[in-house]
């Protein structure tokens, strides 16, 4: 997929746009902002790292937007589809956002048009959610967004040294 081929998505409250090379130094603060990255898999310790996170944004299995005010002049995280893949009809779904911006329903907000996004637009039939097993919050986020738990993978993968299980939630066309 060709990143000019992402549309602009619009709500009553929010507007989310491509990602683009401008939004390092917003994503360098959300990605290295210890409440953001406690629970996600990605963290990076230096602007100029971030642009490693970047250049992921723009490959072509990548689809994320910034999630912005309706203005586009605050920047308040980001969400998307990882690893598209077309062939096999998948991709898994991804979401992140600065603290200041935590508890006002934007994610509820936002998930459903990428969701809606990657199994109309983009013809899948299956989105994947993984979510660390306490992550509680993210949990009930992906309940009230009608996923389906469909499993958990123990001992999955490794955070601050420690071993963590993982839920795997599911949407399908």
């Amino acid at each position: 997929m060709m990143q000019s081929e992402q549309p602009i998505i619009t709500t009553e409250r929010l507007k989310l746009r491509p990602i683009m090379a401008k939004d390092i130094n917003d994503v360098y603060r959300g990605l290295s902002h210890p409440k953001v990255i406690s629970f996600y898999g990605v963290s990076f310790e230096s602007l100029a790292a971030t642009r490693e996170q970047m250049q992921w944004y723009a490959q072509p299995q990548q689809l994320w937007w910034a999630v912005m005010s309706l203005d586009g002049t605050q920047f308040y995280g980001a969400g998307g589809l990882n690893d598209i893949d077309l062939k096999a009809g998948k991709a898994e779904i991804g979401f992140w956002l600065l603290p200041q911006h935590w508890g006002y329903g934007y994610m509820q907000e936002v998930l459903p048009l990428i969701v809606n996004h990657g199994l109309n637009s983009l013809g899948l039939n299956r989105i994947e959610g993984f979510v660390d097993s306490d992550n509680i919050n993210c949990k009930r986020a992906m309940a009230k967004l009608d996923f389906t738990h469909e499993k958990t993978v123990l001992a999955a993968e490794q955070k601050a040294g420690r071993s963590i299980d993982v839920e795997v939630y599911v949407k399908t066309a």
